[in-house]
């Protein structure tokens, strides 16, 4: 059994995980988590910046994996938000905050192809989903 961070071990696309929640935490959080205790979490960039929330984890059912995040950004109370698909592994939990760090300015994710509620992007388009991943400077994971 590896104690590689989750991901995929030694590929490149694991989701780090900091702060003190590993160590303290009851039951099998932070490594093994239901995603709705994850959705609705903000995210933040390394100044402190916030940058939205967690809408969705998106699963890629096949092969069983985590395809992207959908970090909603802006609007009031989820009108107007335009959405971003993340790749996982650009995401840092922080269990000491309980939130995420994506390490991009708001210039940089404004910047972002990002999608409206009624248009979802489709991971089945590779081009696309190669983009994404090298847009925020990730491996993919496939």
């Amino acid at each position: 059994m590896s104690n590689d961070p989750i991901g995929q071990a030694g590929d490149g696309t694991q989701t780090r995980i900091v702060g003190k929640g590993k160590a303290t935490a009851d039951g099998p959080g932070p490594e093994i988590m239901a995603a709705d205790t994850l959705t609705g979490n903000d995210v933040y960039n390394p100044a402190n910046e916030k940058l939205g929330s967690i809408q969705d984890i998106m699963l890629d059912v096949p092969h069983g994996r985590i395809a992207y995040a959908v970090l909603s950004h802006g609007g009031v109370l989820g009108v107007g938000d335009k959405l971003y698909a993340i790749p996982w592994s650009a995401l840092v939990l922080d269990t000491d905050r309980k939130c995420f760090v994506l390490d991009v300015g708001k210039d940089r994710l404004k910047n972002a192809t990002g999608f409206d509620k009624d248009h979802w992007p489709s991971m089945g388009d590779r081009q696309w989903a190669q983009e994404l991943y090298e847009y925020y400077d990730q491996p993919p994971y496939w």
